[in-house]
């Protein structure tokens, strides 16, 4: 993350900092890790901390369904049911103790504020648009965005079609650009697949100075507890620092190709504590006079694979469909469908686009999954 800054804030933090009226505005460390993680100071109108009441928590627990998974499997996204409310619509398919990933399929914009206070965030839109508002501004999305949304931020997306689709991640540690891409200071090192111009930071609205009841949904703990506020959350007239949701295109994203077949720890985009999201992306193909563009048959010993497939031909699986999941299982060799290998061998290039995410954890597979599931995916590299 770089420094940012917007709207109006004072010289110095942690001094008084007042309205052209002479009323205090009220500033608020949000950040992780105790005082030691990144962090940004927002400036409020109204104190943030006005409660006028609190719900019962609601349990929002994903059902498991397969605690140990050693089964290649495919999970069908387009039967994934759609959902009227955002927070009912997303639908987790995979967990484990590090993150859940999942779908969801959100009819109607946001009537309410929303809060996850545990984990980050990461909305890919792999279908729709509309806008993510948040208390430190908009982002608007369309399709290819990842949204990196931090934890504790408050925020509401608005859509602007019935038909959005969100691959979704909820990590239980901040999620990165990878560590390698970067200098001692931060920066985007100049082999990075990005860099700095292609993250979008949030476009500073003007502050709520509204007073009522203003309902937050905050998730904590697989709940999701109602409170209601006497302040509208987004009343924040400044803010600065490191801690802000962001996006990325995935078309931003320059692949790393080279003679031969290159590993998919080049396409690496984020990363967090135990897991990492690669982008595969349209990319020219190997160009040794003698290169296999398909990838060679491997087994991650220590990590489970999973591809979430949005747009293009995908030339090392077959029957494949947009929206499709497929979960190979640490430890378990896997690669290209039959005739996959000799079908690629002269081709130049590939329009794909998937989504990876390998957990360095085994994941567990939850009711929805099985609900979605093709299970004549783990006998499907059969020879005919």
């Amino acid at each position: 993350m770089r420094y940012h800054q917007s709207g109006n804030i004072p010289q110095k933090r942690h001094t008084i900092f007042k309205s052209p009226e002479d009323k205090f505005y009220y500033e608020q460390l949000f950040g992780t890790e105790g005082f030691h993680g990144i962090s940004s100071l927002l400036y409020h109108i109204h104190r943030p901390t006005q409660i006028k009441s609190i719900g019962e928590p609601k349990d929002v627990a994903p059902k498991i369904a397969v605690e140990k998974n050693v089964t290649p499997r495919m999970f069908k996204g387009m039967n994934v049911t759609p959902e009227d409310d955002f927070m009912d619509s997303r639908k987790f398919l995979m967990v484990n103790n590090d993150l859940k990933m999942g779908l969801s399929k959100p009819r109607k914009s946001m009537d309410y504020f929303y809060k996850n206070a545990e984990c980050d965030e990461l909305l890919y839109a792999h279908s729709g648009s509309g806008i993510l508002k948040t208390f430190v501004g908009n982002l608007e999305f369309s399709v290819g965005d990842y949204l990196i949304i931090p934890r504790g931020t408050i925020y509401q997306v608005e859509l602007h079609s019935d038909d959005t689709v969100f691959f979704v991640v909820e990590s239980h540690s901040p999620i990165y650009t990878p560590k390698r891409y970067r200098n001692e200071f931060g920066q985007l090192l100049e082999h990075s697949p990005f860099c700095e111009r292609d993250i979008i930071t949030p476009t500073f609205v003007e502050p709520k100075d509204e007073k009522g009841e203003f309902l937050i949904k905050v998730k904590k703990e697989n709940q999701i507890t109602d409170f209601i506020y006497a302040t509208h959350p987004f009343d924040v007239v400044g803010w600065d620092g490191y801690f802000y949701p962001y996006k990325f295109n995935i078309k931003n994203f320059e692949p790393i190709t080279g003679r031969i077949h290159q590993p998919p720890p080049v396409h690496q985009t984020f990363e967090a504590h135990n897991f990492v999201v690669c982008s595969f992306c349209a990319r020219m193909y190997d160009y040794h006079p003698q290169a296999i563009p398909a990838p060679y048959n491997h087994s991650n010993i220590d990590s489970d694979e999973v591809l979430f497939y949005t747009e293009g031909d995908f030339m090392s699986r077959n029957h494949i469909d947009l929206m499709d999941f497929t979960l190979h299982p640490g430890g378990i060799v896997h690669g290209p469908h039959p005739g996959a290998m000799e079908r690629s061998i002269g081709k130049k290039f590939t329009e794909e686009y998937a989504v990876m995410v390998d957990p360095f954890r085994p994941l567990k597979l939850t009711e929805e999954a099985l609900k979605v599931e093709d299970p004549t995916y783990k006998t499907s590299w059969l020879e005919e």
